[in-house]
């Protein structure tokens, strides 16, 4: 409805708030714009279609922040507070020291407050501390005191509509404000995991295939529990977190029983019970059940990993900045959370902040200056990478790619028993990362990152750390039954981190210091040689188009923790005593009747001086570990004896030193060998095969590795009838010690191949050793009515919106077709489309010819997923397949 006052009350309420202003706020000039962007790109542009304005009387929850009023002044001071050469170093200041230094002044914080109020707006709370002031009004108040319209429009590719402003806003004071949150909801923010159903339904692949390895945590069905990641990544017992307070940045409430439920069902002791706290009014419950359902699943998991990993913290704090219910709608306001953390005017400061949202704000660098402040108050905020793999335009990654928080990737880790130490760890398939698509500028502490594919050298890359991601965890939420690896996500690695640096701090704080932020260490630290002490290198697995790699990369950034490394590396001097161990070698290989070693090195940390006793774990059946000094203050050789019937193959030997009340652990990568002479046998399965003239069959190959044999072999077949050909996927092939290796046999037919039954000869040959098996082949004529067939690689896919996905189709001759396939489709999914690089095509008699067909989706097409049907017609013949099409954002 169009709101136009007549003539007369618009001039009366012209000159009332003339007369207004002009008693609070004198000399007031032109109105002044903001510092920050509000007008979303596509109302800017004109794409999103307006739909009409929102009612006048309809009431917005909205906050008005204040600028810093001295930013270059706290910008050089951050970098003075992390120069161990300033006179400033770690002389971190307080949030009272930080707003007489650089916030608002106390004036300009009034002037608001009374600007709000002769707007008509009503005041929630705020600070200024905080310099955010939170509020709500009506429309009409609103497009009034900010000289803008509000209005609905249509989003450009979801079925919803979103309101948004349709300018820049300004105000009538003398002086400039930092930005309004609450003006439009165009973003929908998303809790940062994934449902492995969910995963494997985008994937096209089997839910019980995700996780291909065993799982090895503690929990139901060997789940990892928080308490897991704590000693894989930590690994001893002086560090709880003693003092600590642990943040939580949340969209939406929780309720606190499904935390009870997650310890009761485990068997472990809840530690204390969470702090919420509502900002901006949001509400901090969250229950799921009726017409707004709310989902905890993120707030409680974020509770579990964050206490779990620093089970003695003083206090969690969930502060809540949203009510965003289980279907995404809700409404949200960054700047009250944030703003909340970085002051005392809710509750004491927590120096380790985990954030496991994504969400797109009109201006990306709406919360920079709280981030700064945070790096001037030793506060570390810890945002998940995501689980979309490699960021880009459409796979947002903010605010994981902001150059003043610490971005936190996903991997898949492996610990070698329950509630054991870490064993292996591979990229997570899902890790966010790559280089920021909001354009933000690489930092100094990230140039150069010297051999990372992929990485650029003029904008942010991320992550900067990770930990593990994967389908392997145990999770209770919304009140019902708790589940064993169904979910995971860079939602699980951000407040893993923080509960990690929580230790950190606390063995800082036994010498009266804080951390402060913590990239501007590790990456020039990780570069040099403590780079192995400090970090488990991710250097398997990948994650969409990047790969893990030596080093830094843009799947898990420098890696995930390695015991203590990092912590006496942050903590820098004033460490709790304790001690590491190391093996070196890490790895022993030994043969049946004989034996290895390896040196086992003590390293003291923090001032520790007693003796550490050592014991071994883990060991194969017929292997025997002693040490030649024990207990030892220094080194002692580790001898790993096999008999003569110990059990072949790799296992991990776990060294556990004790001193005390203290522990340590490090692993020793031990492989047993037969005392054989190393040979290989050769097998077929099927071990017979049937064809028909112009037509082809397999058998897998397998080449099996006895006495630790490990060579390559190369595989042949001899005994082909006429007009019948023997290939290999693989050849040669290389079986690991002990192990096996395949290769698929594909025996071809020509259409004059001789008919009958044959005995095929496949020969596996290294050096001059041979080995061979049998397959009895039999060849049929072929018969029947010409005929095709069509085969699509994949023909599952996923394409996204504004790109497209190449497929491969086979036409193949069937009884000697050799006529012209003319190709289509019933229907395409709504702004897809597809082209062949050839139509019609013609395959050969008894033969096949291939065709690429490229899929595009329009950046209008709908997401979701389509299943149609590609059709093939030569004369009266018509054959089809079915093709599934998801279109994703």
């Amino acid at each position: 409805m169009k709101r136009n006052p007549s003539p007369l009350r618009a001039r009366i309420a012209l000159v009332c708030a003339a007369v207004l202003l002009l008693f609070t706020i004198p000399g007031q000039a032109q109105p002044q714009p903001l510092l920050t962007r509000h007008v979303r790109d596509e109302v800017a542009n004109g794409r999103a279609q307006f739909i009409g304005q929102l009612p006048a009387t309809q009431t917005l929850r909205f906050d008005i922040v204040l600028p810093l009023r001295d930013r270059a002044g706290l910008q050089s001071f951050n970098q003075e507070v992390q120069d161990p050469a300033s006179h400033s170093y770690h002389q971190f200041l307080t949030p009272q020291e930080f707003t007489a230094r650089f916030g608002p002044t106390q004036e300009d914080w009034d002037a608001l407050v009374a600007f709000a109020k002769a707007s008509g707006f009503e005041i929630i709370n705020g600070t200024r501390e905080e310099r955010d002031l939170r509020l709500t009004g009506t429309v009409a108040n609103i497009e009034k005191a900010f000289h803008v319209t509000l209005g609905n429009y249509r989003d450009l590719t979801e079925d919803r509509t979103f309101f948004a402003v349709d300018r820049e806003p300004t105000v009538d004071l003398p002086f400039q404000l930092w930005h309004i949150t609450g003006l439009d909801n165009d973003s929908r923010p998303h809790p940062l995991y994934v449902k492995k159903s969910d995963y494997a339904k985008a994937h096209g692949i089997d839910p019980d295939k995700v996780v291909s390895h065993a799982t090895t945590g503690s929990g139901p069905s060997a789940s990892f529990l928080g308490s897991d990641m704590r000693a894989a990544y930590y690994g001893g017992t002086a560090l709880t977190g003693s003092g600590q307070n642990l943040a939580l940045f949340e969209f939406a409430g929780t309720d606190l029983a499904d935390l009870t439920t997650y310890y009761k069902n485990v068997g472990q002791t809840e530690p204390y019970t969470p702090t919420l706290i509502s900002t901006g009014g949001f509400g901090t419950s969250c229950v799921d059940s009726g017409s707004s359902a709310c989902d905890d699943t993120e707030q409680t998991l974020d509770m579990t990993q964050a206490m779990g990993m620093a089970p003695g913290s003083k206090m969690l704090y969930m502060y809540v900045c949203g009510d965003v219910l289980a279907s995404g709608s809700g409404s949200i306001s960054d700047t009250a959370c944030i703003s909340a953390m970085v002051s005392t005017a809710s509750a004491p400061l927590s120096k380790q902040i985990s954030c496991s949202w994504g969400w797109t704000p009109a201006d990306p660098s709406t919360l920079d200056p709280y981030f700064e402040q945070m790096a001037s108050q030793g506060q570390n905020f810890f945002a998940a990478s995501g689980d979309s793999s490699a960021w880009s335009a459409s796979n947002e990654a903010w605010p994981a790619d902001d150059a003043n928080i610490v971005s936190v990737g996903g991997t898949d880790l492996t610990t070698s028993s329950a509630a054991g130490p870490w064993k292996s760890e591979t990229a997570w398939a899902d890790s966010g990362g790559g280089n920021s698509p909001d354009s933000i500028a690489i930092p100094s502490w990230q140039t150069p990152v010297d051999g990372c594919s992929g990485c650029s050298k003029t904008l942010r890359n991320g992550p900067d750390v990770s930990a593990n991601a994967n389908f392997t965890f145990y999770v209770c939420a919304d009140q019902t039954t708790c589940t064993a690896n169904d979910y995971g996500g860079t939602s699980f690695a951000a407040p893993m981190w923080a509960g990690y640096l929580a230790l950190a701090n606390q063995q800082a704080a036994a010498n009266g210091e804080s951390i402060g932020f913590i990239n501007p260490i590790i990456y020039p630290a990780a570069e040099g040689s403590s780079y192995s002490t400090d970090f488990h290198d991710i250097t398997s697995g990948s994650c969409g188009k990047f790969s893990a790699a030596t080093g830094f990369d843009l799947c898990t950034g420098w890696g995930s923790p390695n015991t203590t490394g990092i912590i006496n590396l942050l903590a820098a001097g004033s460490a709790t005593p304790s001690f590491t161990l190391s093996a070196s070698p890490s790895s022993v290989t030994v043969t049946q009747g004989s034996s290895g070693t390896s040196t086992i090195s003590v390293t003291d940390v923090g001032g520790f001086s007693g003796s550490v006793t050592l014991a071994a774990s883990g060991l194969p059946s017929g292997v025997t570990a002693t040490f030649g000094t024990n207990p030892t203050t220094g080194t002692s050789v580790l001898t790993l004896t096999a008999s003569a019937t110990a059990t072949t193959g790799t296992s991990t030997v776990t060294i556990m030193g004790t001193s005390g009340s203290l522990t340590a652990t490090t692993s020793v990568a031990l492989t047993v060998n037969s005392a054989t002479t190393p040979a290989f046998s050769v097998s077929a399965s099927p071990t017979s095969v049937t064809v028909t003239q112009g037509t082809s069959g397999t058998s897998t190959i397998t080449v099996t590795s006895t006495g630790g044999f490990s060579s390559a072999t190369t595989l042949s077949a001899s005994g082909l009838p006429s007009g019948v050909t023997a290939t290999f996927s693989t050849n040669p092939v290389t079986p690991p010690a002990n192990g096996s290796a395949t290769s698929t046999l594909t025996l071809t037919a020509s259409a004059s191949a001789t008919v009958g039954t044959a005995t095929v000869t496949i020969t596996g040959t290294s050096g001059s050793t041979s080995h061979s098996t049998t397959i009895s082949l039999t060849v049929n004529a072929s018969s029947g009515t010409p005929n095709f067939t069509l085969s699509l690689s994949p023909s599952s896919f996923t394409v996204d919106d504004g790109g497209s996905k190449s497929t491969t189709l086979t036409v193949t001759s069937v009884n000697g077709f050799h006529s012209a396939v003319t190709l289509s489709v019933n229907e395409f999914p709504t702004d897809v489309s597809a082209t062949a690089s050839a139509n019609p095509v013609t395959p050969p008699a008894n033969g096949s010819v291939k065709v690429t067909l490229t899929w595009s989706a329009t950046r209008r097409a709908p997401t979701g997923t389509t299943t149609i049907e590609l059709i093939g017609t030569s004369g009266s013949l018509t054959n089809e397949i079915p093709v599934t099409i998801t279109v994703a954002p």
